[in-house]
């Protein structure tokens, strides 16, 4: 079979302890899934359902960011508020549809650590029109992933520290207990609007804390018992 452009590669992730690569099909981010954050956007989480948004999961967008090593990604154009947001990214290993939150650690591949970059002043501008926010959050180099490790090492995350630091100044700090909606949770109400699949990523959301970067900054995140990450701006 002849294609009549040359297909995309498969982008994928390393996978920590083994040289296998873990490839990335969708990926879904949870909004406002911690209430400190919500409430520095302006919202009230107690009266929130879960709520999802789409980041692009090509080579473009989903930055592999290897173990001691810091990668840099452009600063986005036709911004001048571009924010940071540290989150758990949660790896699919099983697919499936109306997963109950019983089930739902089961479908779970891994875990890494990741940033949910995000042009905040358009997406403001889309939010207040009414309009999709994928200008704010679907750009290139907008989705740094660090080292995938797999659960059946880990155990199930939890309760975790999360934190990110700016030029070496924390600036995001929290622990995956106090997610609105758990990684489980997540997980189950999300396969009621998709079926999931092997390959999907799930950005679980940020605390609070989100902020602005320049070029010339560079961000160091970390969650408990994953490698950390390192990005610079350019």
């Amino acid at each position: 079979m002849s294609y009549v452009v040359q297909p995309q590669a498969v982008n994928a992730l390393p996978v920590a302890g083994s040289d296998a690569l873990f490839p990335v099909r969708r990926v879904y981010c949870v909004g406002r899934n911690y209430a400190a954050h919500a409430r520095e956007m302006g919202f009230d989480p107690d009266r929130e359902p879960p709520f999802f948004f789409c980041k692009p999961g090509d080579t473009q967008s989903v930055v592999a960011v290897p173990a001691d090593t810091t990668v840099s990604i452009p600063y986005p154009p036709l911004t001048a508020n571009f924010h940071y947001e540290i989150e758990l990214v949660v790896a699919i290993g099983r697919g499936g549809k109306n997963i109950t939150v019983e089930q739902a650690a089961s479908h779970i591949y891994g875990y890494a650590v990741g940033l949910d970059m995000t042009r905040r002043d358009l997406q403001i501008k889309m939010r207040e029109q009414g309009r999709p926010w994928e200008i704010g959050k679907a750009f290139d180099f907008g989705a740094p992933v660090g080292l995938l490790h797999p659960k059946s090492v880990t155990g199930e995350l939890l309760n975790a520290d999360i934190a990110l630091d700016v030029n070496g100044e924390t600036r995001q700090s929290s622990n995956l207990s106090h997610l609105i909606w758990s990684i489980n949770e997540t997980i189950a109400n999300l396969s009621t609007l998709f079926e999931l699949q092997a390959g999907d990523l799930i950005f679980s959301g940020t605390p609070e804390g989100v902020g602005v970067v320049k070029p010339g900054d560079t961000m160091h995140g970390r969650i408990a018992g994953l490698t950390p990450i390192s990005v610079k701006v350019v």
